[in-house]
């Protein structure tokens, strides 16, 4: 079992930045892929950016590209979310998530292994 952590979120004004970060618990699996999700009430649960382990291959979103950075850290048991330029829509639950597939995922469907989610509120 993985087991992830999630932690950085905050409450910050719109233009500012926030750093997340998501380390794997008890156990590190080098050959998992890691993504972040956000989930805003009332909303599904959507894709934000994914990084395999080595750290050649990243995946965003496009309402993010160009203002969220993801990389990994720590011998490669942990990842982060750098969040620029942040919008009021960025507001969201975010949750790290790791699956064992060597290819990158973009469905919450795909990822086996969750976090209980980090509140980030960006305000104008």
């Amino acid at each position: 079992q993985v087991q992830l952590v999630e932690s950085g979120g905050g409450l910050v004004q719109a233009g500012d930045s926030l750093r997340l970060s998501c380390a794997a618990a008890r156990r590190t699996f080098s050959s998992y892929i890691m993504g972040w999700f956000r989930q805003a009430p009332g909303k599904e649960r959507e894709f934000v950016a994914a990084i395999n382990w080595s750290g050649s291959s990243t995946g965003y979103a496009d309402s993010v590209k160009g203002r969220f950075t993801i990389s990994r850290e720590n011998a490669k048991n942990k990842v982060s979310l750098q969040m620029n330029s942040l919008k009021p829509e960025d507001t969201a639950v975010y949750y790290c998530a790791a699956d064992s597939s060597v290819r990158l995922a973009r469905s919450p469907t795909e990822y086996g292994y969750w976090g209980q989610g980090t509140q980030v509120t960006v305000s104008s």
